[in-house]
């Protein structure tokens, strides 16, 4: 059941973060957890029960974080089905998350934002809430504009549009499909775009906003919030893997070793649910060994349904010098290696913003969620990668091409000149200000509350 709250000196202000339960929302709270420890609070990180038994030592080597799970009622690794996820949030977690908080001197609780669940909880004990959103305040925004889209007939009030249409004609242009609850079949995007509209009525009476973006992000938020973008948190603050679903497979790395620079494609889609279907999966694979490139492909056992006969046998062999296939990889570590030279991704935030950490050119095949606005970021916006438009064998050559050779230069230096932007000096120093004012802030709210105990040491990070 993780660490007693208790047990971390009496006189620090307690924090109880609350992650929705997937890979790319676990990482970056952590890693809020970790910086927050740093500024003199106890962070408890409240984990749902099955996704806590994911974790590689129960979480252990994230400092001074302490992790407490909820029970869920689902198997290990959390479901890949979301109303399985969605009714454990609502109906099983809520009871065992409201006796932490009434049982113990809990300052005031970050939920991430689609863990709205916890708000209303939170709001039950009389606990001050801030948010956490960990994508772009530009996803935010879309998301929140779901009332004037009904409004403008653009959508139906199940969040369904019957074409596609125009959102935004400045760029990124945004249209319809790019919103992140048309995923799946039309009872899929219904559901989701159910959950989103709970979501959006509970996050009307937050006063504070984290979010895991940079300063450069414009989205606006809403006018009513306090917004503090406190990107990059620093990967180191999770405890190398201790944030991780999946054991991470180092080996990748003395693979990468014996390749010249910038020749290898990184394929990974993410954590989320499987990617792609077996036929594209199966079109991926022949793609990539007709191009003649090396690569190194992340795929989870769950996902490898499809791919061609003979191919797994082919390059998960170590001395297989084209191809690599591991379940996991430890991937800032393989983005900063010098030997990758495109990163074919589903654009999920954590990985963009390391391939911007890492100059790493991006070959985008957005999947769902926020990953359309990503990309079209990424490749409009931006102008750091370039839009797979279909796994057929000529558009994946075609692509790698455009991204991996001289017509790559200028995605290369537009990301080196956007890496250093957000995470040189200046911007490691503005998201130092930022934490600091969150923390300065709600010292002053939950003094004015009536907890006198909440001081916290002031630090840089």
């Amino acid at each position: 059941m993780g660490e007693d709250v208790g047990n971390h000196g009496s006189r620090a202000a307690v924090v109880v973060l609350v992650p929705f339960p997937a890979q790319g929302h676990v990482t970056p709270m952590v890693q809020l957890a970790v910086a927050l420890c740093r500024h003199g609070f106890r962070a408890v990180v409240a984990l749902p029960e099955s996704v806590h038994r994911s974790l590689p030592g129960g979480g252990a080597g994230a400092g001074e974080v302490v992790f407490r799970c909820l029970p869920d009622g689902l198997n290990e690794g959390g479901a890949a089905n979301f109303s399985a996820i969605d009714r454990a949030m609502e109906e099983t977690m809520p009871p065992s998350f409201e006796a932490l908080l009434r049982t113990h001197n809990v300052a005031f609780v970050v939920s991430d934002m689609l863990a709205s669940w916890a708000i209303a909880a939170a709001d039950r004990c009389s606990v001050p809430v801030a948010g956490f959103w960990t994508g772009m305040l530009a996803t935010y925004d879309l998301i929140c504009s779901a009332p004037e889209l009904i409004r403008r007939r653009l959508i139906s009030s199940s969040g369904v549009g019957s074409s596609t249409s125009s959102i935004s004609e400045v760029l990124p242009r945004l249209t319809t499909e790019d919103l992140p609850w048309l995923v799946g079949d039309l009872n899929s995007q219904m559901a989701r775009f159910a959950f989103w509209q709970r979501a959006i009525n509970r996050w009307a009476p937050l006063r504070w906003l984290i979010a895991n973006t940079f300063s450069g992000d414009a989205g606006a938020a809403a006018a009513t919030l306090r917004v503090f973008r406190v990107a990059p948190l620093e990967p180191a603050a999770a405890g190398g893997g201790a944030s991780s679903f999946w054991e991470e497979d180092s080996s990748c790395l003395r693979w990468l070793d014996a390749h010249p620079p910038a020749s290898v494609v990184y394929v990974s889609f993410g954590s989320w649910v499987p990617p792609i279907g077996g036929d594209l999966i199966a079109e991926l694979a022949q793609g990539l060994e007709s191009a003649g490139r090396p690569f190194l492909w992340v795929m989870p056992d769950a996902w490898r349904s499809g791919l061609p006969l003979g191919f797994l046998e082919r390059w998960s062999s170590s001395t297989s010098s084209l191809g690599k296939v591991v379940k996991w990889a430890p991937q800032l570590a393989v983005l900063r290696h010098g030997a990758v030279g495109c990163f074919l991704s589903h654009c999920g935030w954590n990985s963009t913003m390391e391939a911007i950490r890492c100059r790493t050119p991006l070959l985008c095949y957005p999947l769902a969620g926020d990953q359309f606005v990503n990309s079209r970021y990424i490749v409009e916006a931006w102008k750091i990668g370039v839009r797979l438009e279909s796994m057929r064998r000529g558009a994946l050559e075609e692509g790698l091409s455009e991204v991996m050779g001289p017509a790559g230069d200028g995605l290369r230096r537009r990301l080196a000149g956007m890496s250093e932007e957000i995470f040189g000096e200046d911007g490691q120093e503005v998201t130092a200000k930022e934490l600091m004012s969150f923390v300065e802030e709600l010292s002053t709210a939950v003094d004015t509350t009536g907890e006198e105990h909440l001081h916290p040491q002031l630090c840089s990070l």
